[in-house]
């Protein structure tokens, strides 16, 4: 890697710790200050708002290049949506994921109505060829109305239980909050979630899925996924 390509030219750091700080916090639900005392009983002193800047600077590029590398989504999608508090005002997190567990986006609006779901409809078809084969949410109406708008012809299921998958997925989001004693503005919460959503759902492996074997495998090709998209491997 040249130094005019090398991400991490000018940084104190090593590349390894400042992508090991990013990994830490986005892959676990760890405050920045939990990841400052992981670092320190190894010996690294680094103070969390450098961390902070690391995960705005690094978190965001990592995460658009395994956003790049995602495989293609599949034919099931499942959408729900929850609302979150900031500054006082009430904000609506959307989220999407398919069969997979993948998740598609995760866009902050301040409406829940049929605008605003088309607008998500729009960003999850973005850039696809084709639509998905059935699209499961809960019984808001506003989904129903917003793919008669785009005149969306795929199987629509509505039902409490069936999107429980998606619903899990908030109480992640909720911990995180909690952790960042809220978020502090909506493009704050985009930013964070844009970037914590890719690297988070890369190590999320479905370990009671599969054998043993298989995770080790999986957990693997995982590290070797963030390697690269890190820039370790060419740093190394």
């Amino acid at each position: 890697m040249s130094r005019a390509s090398n991400p991490y030219r000018g940084f104190r750091f090593l590349a390894e710790i400042i992508s090991e700080a990013v990994w830490l916090y986005h892959c676990f639900s760890f405050s920045l200050w939990k990841v400052e005392l992981i670092l320190a009983t190894r010996g690294i002193e680094v103070s969390y708002e450098t961390i902070r800047e690391w995960g705005l600077r690094f978190g965001r590029d990592f995460a658009n290049t395994l956003r790049r590398r995602r495989p293609k989504p599949g034919d099931q999608w499942f959408l729900d949506d929850v609302f979150i508090r900031i500054r006082g005002k009430q904000h609506y997190l959307w989220r999407a994921i398919d069969q997979n567990g993948v998740v598609l986006d995760i866009p902050v609006q301040s409406r829940r109505n049929t605008k605003g779901a088309m607008r998500f409809f729009r960003k999850l078809l973005k850039g696809l060829h084709y639509a998905p084969r059935v699209v499961i949410t809960d019984k808001l109406k506003t989904y129903a109305a917003a793919k008669r708008g785009m005149r969306l012809g795929n199987e629509d299921r509505q039902s409490q239980y069936l999107n429980n998958r998606c619903e899990v997925l908030h109480q992640l989001t909720r911990r995180r909050e909690r952790h960042m004693q809220r978020f502090k503005s909506a493009q704050q919460a985009q930013q964070f979630l844009s970037s914590h959503s890719p690297v988070h759902n890369d190590f999320q492996l479905h370990r009671h899925l599969i054998s043993s074997s298989e995770h080790r495998a999986a957990r693997a090709r995982a590290f070797t996924v963030w390697r690269e998209v890190t820039g370790l491997a060419q740093v190394s």
